[in-house]
């Protein structure tokens, strides 16, 4: 990986682990960290992490592609020696230029001898960066461009997190994806429709070998609507301070998404309507939040919370030892509270019920029912039956007003925080808990020590 993984990512990854289980199959995790100069060890971590821990993939076994470096060697010298691969020391410039007019260049022609010396001088690093190439010998007029003498192997001198220097010549995708396909044992290949014109080339280079090709399936692409994926971009916003880092609530990388409160569910669900589908699929927030909210729905716990809250008075109204159910179906009681005449509301409600027709009745939710006097508020009585009867009608949301509430802060996709009241259960709820604040939303708490939330979505 060259950055954090992000939702196409994990559609990528349950795609092949779904199918693998399907047909009683081996799913491999396999992580292509040839490249010096992208490769982090930061990524790997948190690709590990996305896929074993959040999305609780399963592989049969986790391989590294430079753990092969001596095998991927052997196999170049074994192309040369066919006479199917040359070394280059052509300008990058002439090199496209020469792909683009199916020109052969001088290189093509060096004997095996002078080809393998060079290699062997590539492999000792008398090489610098760019100064020479291994290429692929095949027809530099192919009408399939990628098939016009690819470069397999060049050279790169920056360190490489895992084995730092030990190695600055370095693979290509096309050459080590096809052999690893072999050493790996891999029989079925799934990925995204823009490999097609790749799997040409590595059926070639197989071929060379004479291993068997694995059947190969293209499914169409997966675009992210309304946010950005590519790593550059994201690398800028960070580098500009327009977002806190790659777990930022406002991106789609999984560990955004993870931290804003999306479970693994909602991922394999989406995975599997795409499934092999050739036609491009579209996943955006809409999306993400309907199918993530049935899952949330189904398991998170009920609390109330006021934002910008108002104290009133409702004359009349009994003392009451009040429990709520945490969940309507899985976890019944759990809430109490003793309430009297004075209780929280939202100024957003109190401003509603200062404009409502005279008459109308308000519900303190699963409480009591009260009706605006002359300018206060009056109890009228208990049952829901009179309120679900009442012509005009408004029901909200309520803390009792005393002491034993705790102050919370959410944090809101847009970056704005929040502040506002919480019922005191909230306090027994462990990082990472994701709840559903009655008429607001679903949020998860990122920080217990400050009480700090990050909103999900309604």
């Amino acid at each position: 990986p060259s950055k954090y993984n992000h939702v196409g990512h994990a559609m990528t990854f349950l795609i092949n682990f779904l199918y693998a289980q399907k047909y009683n199959g081996k799913c491999i995790l396999r992580f292509e960290d040839a490249n010096p100069v992208k490769i982090k060890k930061e990524y790997v971590d948190s690709a590990v992490d996305d896929i074993l821990n959040y999305l609780e993939i399963k592989p049969k076994k986790i391989v590294f592609v430079t753990e092969d470096m001596e095998k991927l060697y052997d196999h170049a010298e074994k192309t040369i020696k066919k006479g199917k691969a040359y070394t280059c020391n052509c300008e990058r410039e002439r090199m496209q230029s020469d792909r683009m007019k199916g020109l052969e260049c001088g290189c093509r022609n060096k004997s095996e001898t002078d080809v393998l010396k060079e290699w062997k001088d590539m492999l000792k690093g008398k090489y610098k960066e760019g100064g020479m190439v291994l290429r692929l010998k095949i027809d530099m007029k192919h009408k399939n461009a990628v098939m016009r003498d690819p470069v397999i192997f060049r050279i790169i001198k920056k360190p490489h997190y895992k084995h730092g220097r030990k190695y600055s010549c370095w693979p290509l995708y096309d050459f080590y994806n096809a052999l690893e396909e072999e050493f790996c044992s891999i029989t079925h290949v799934l990925r995204s429709a823009e490999f097609d014109v790749r799997v040409q080339l590595q059926d070639y280079i197989r071929d060379l070998f004479g291993y068997k090709n694995p059947q190969s399936y293209q499914y169409g692409r997966i675009n992210v609507k309304g946010a950005t994926t590519q790593g550059r971009e994201i690398r800028e916003l960070i580098e500009k301070g327009e977002v806190a880092g790659w777990d930022d609530p406002r991106l789609v990388t999984l560990k955004a998404l993870k931290r804003r409160g999306f479970v693994k569910e909602t991922f394999y669900e989406l995975a599997i309507r795409v499934g092999l589908s050739k036609t491009q699929t579209n996943i955006d927030w809409t999306l993400l939040c309907t199918t993530n909210r049935k899952y949330l729905d189904k398991k998170a716990d009920r609390y109330f919370f006021i934002d910008n809250p108002v104290k009133i008075k409702i004359k009349g109204a009994p003392e009451q030892n009040i429990e709520l159910d945490l969940h309507p179906e899985l976890r019944k009681g759990g809430r109490k509270f003793k309430t009297g005449e004075d209780f929280l509301i939202t100024k957003k409600d109190y401003g509603n019920m200062k404009k409502a027709k005279k008459g109308t009745i308000f519900r303190l939710m699963d409480c009591l029912n009260f009706r605006l006097e002359k300018d206060r508020f009056v109890f009228h009585s208990q049952p829901y039956e009179d309120f679900k009867n009442a012509k005009g009608k408004i029901i909200i949301h309520w803390l009792p007003a005393d002491e034993k509430n705790v102050k919370i802060k959410i944090r809101c996709p847009e970056n704005e925080i929040i502040k506002g009241i919480a019922e005191p259960g909230i306090k027994r709820l462990k990082q990472g808990d994701i709840v559903q604040f009655e008429r607001y939303g679903f949020a998860r708490l990122d920080n217990k020590k400050d009480l700090e939330f990050i909103y999900t979505h309604s």
